[in-house]
């Protein structure tokens, strides 16, 4: 064998060797995705305790918020509920519900309630409430770039870390990337990080989680008599 074919021969298997990891980081990532789609088949509702950490990167100040959510499949669509029980460390009592395209915001303390059409962002919303809590992987994969970035145990469950791109760069895209640990068997996610163009960063997360025990009741805001409901 000529010098010419020994070097050929060399990159061919260097370039073999070098390809292995991402050929099993997508086997990884397809089983991932097919455990996803199997949960998602199964999945009515959801419900967890929250810890949200808001991280403003200019100056470095920390935002936390928490309390209890709840998610819940209704045909094609997501319903969701938040409680907000603390924000920085204060009673700070609020609800958010997403229903029927529309985003109300309740703020007790003052008694009104604020209301939001998701008008053309609907998918988009909906987009961000199933990234672990009732999505499927098909979905994840169609509308995301997919990176694994292997197993992590979080609070006892091994999750596949997931770090997602949008497929369109620019446009009305809210973050630049999201990363999700996601334990693939129930299909939820137990930690999302999601990172904006700023610097700044979301760190949400769900503790506690009760897999299909919401009742339907629960997916509506308890207004306090004189509550003013004010749309924008």
């Amino acid at each position: 064998m000529n010098r010419k074919k020994i070097s050929l021969s060399i990159v061919t298997a260097l370039l073999a060797v070098m390809a292995l990891p991402a050929f099993a980081q997508n086997a990884d990532l397809q089983k991932v995705l097919s455990q996803m789609d199997a949960a998602s088949q199964k999945f009515q509702s959801a419900q967890a305790d929250f810890s949200w950490d808001q991280l403003t990167a200019v100056v470095q100040s920390h935002e936390i918020t928490t309390g209890t959510i709840a998610f819940r499949r209704v045909g094609s669509s997501t319903e969701m509920i938040a409680h907000v029980k603390t924000d920085s460390g204060q009673p700070e009592p609020k609800d958010i519900l997403y229903k029927n395209g529309e985003v109300a915001y309740y703020q007790p303390a003052i008694k009104q309630q604020t209301i939001f059409s998701a008008g053309a962002n609907r998918q988009q919303y909906e987009g961000f409430l199933t990234l672990g809590f009732g999505g499927s992987g098909k979905d994840l994969a169609a509308k995301w770039n997919v990176n694994f970035q292997g197993m992590e145990g979080i609070s006892g469950t091994q999750t596949a870390k997931l770090d997602l791109t949008p497929k369109q760069a620019g446009g009305n895209q809210m973050f630049t990337h999201i990363t999700i640990w996601i334990d693939p068997t129930r299909g939820i996610s137990l930690k999302q990080v999601f990172f904006q163009e700023t610097g700044d960063t979301r760190t949400a997360v769900y503790t506690n989680v009760q897999m299909n025990q919401v009742p339907a009741s629960a997916f509506a805001i308890q207004l306090a008599p004189g509550t003013q409901t004010v749309r924008k």
